[in-house]
């Protein structure tokens, strides 16, 4: 059994893990397919594959563009991105979607400041480093402060969809997002869609019409009868299956369900295949 991973974070952007220490973790743990997928940013690539070359890893570049449909935020996932000059369009374009997660999180800091919890951007930024900034900084700073007691309490009770701080992503389109990977080469891939709140039908369908090629349909939070669902798209419309952990944090837990994902002989071949296109 081959494992694969298609869909991890690094320090990049809200993961816990260097893109070299996540390249030694899938070599531990038997994965022998990775994609690193950061949000918003393709910083970590470059060590990533050095790391996937020495250790004996494939690693595919990716992103996971973030994106705000008229029912709500909708995660796009490209494989395959290929960036070849830093003064390229799309390259400048990557790039500026740190600027609007800056400005996503001085909103929420806002909210909290109504909320009577006094966060300042500075104090993110110190967490974050050189990642983009992500909600996973503003729950740690959260958790420095005292507010919450961990980063889950932190979305459960202020950052999460719905709850009294969160702002919405402001920056693409879904179309916009797809269009993105597809001018840097890549493949654009529907991710954990069972996440999305608003008509996912009417959301797929619109992709759908703006190239999407394929479907996370093997992620955790897909139940079973979820998965049977997007499988049936994916056939229907010849979409690219994937799947992966949605990696973020390093605990037992996590690496239990790391190496826990394989696409069959037949998605794997279809996936490279897109690839290569």
């Amino acid at each position: 059994m081959q494992y694969t991973n298609l869909h991890c974070h690094t320090t990049a952007s809200d993961g816990e893990l260097s893109p070299t220490d996540l390249v030694a973790l899938a070599a531990q743990l038997g994965v022998t397919t990775l994609a690193i997928t950061d949000h918003d940013t393709i910083a970590g690539h470059d060590e990533a594959m050095a790391a996937g070359a020495a250790r004996g890893v494939r690693v595919i570049p990716g992103i996971e563009v973030s994106a705000l449909s008229p029912q709500g935020e909708v995660h796009i996932l490209g494989y395959g991105v290929r960036v070849t000059s830093p003064e390229s369009p799309v390259a400048q374009k990557i790039a500026g979607l740190r600027a609007v997660r800056d400005a996503r999180a001085n909103k929420i800091i806002a909210k909290l400041g109504q909320l009577g919890i006094v966060l300042t951007f500075a104090h993110v930024k110190r967490i974050a480093g050189d990642a983009v900034v992500g909600r996973p900084h503003i729950a740690k700073a959260l958790v420095e402060l005292g507010v919450v007691t961990d980063i889950q309490q932190a979305f459960d009770r202020y950052l999460g969809e719905g709850k009294p701080a969160f702002s919405p992503h402001e920056g693409l389109t879904p179309a916009q997002a797809i269009q993105l990977i597809h001018d840097a080469g890549g493949i654009a891939v529907f991710a954990h869609p069972t996440l999305y709140v608003g008509n996912i039908a009417q959301l797929f369908a619109d992709l759908l019409a703006n190239g999407l090629d394929g479907i996370e349909v093997y992620h955790s939070d897909n139940p079973e009868d979820h998965r049977q669902i997007y499988l049936n798209w994916a056939s229907k419309h010849g979409l690219v299956v994937t799947g992966g952990s949605d990696f973020h944090h390093d605990s037992s837990e996590t690496r239990a369900i790391f190496s826990s994902f394989s696409l069959s002989a037949e998605e794997m071949a279809h996936f490279n295949a897109a690839l290569r296109r």
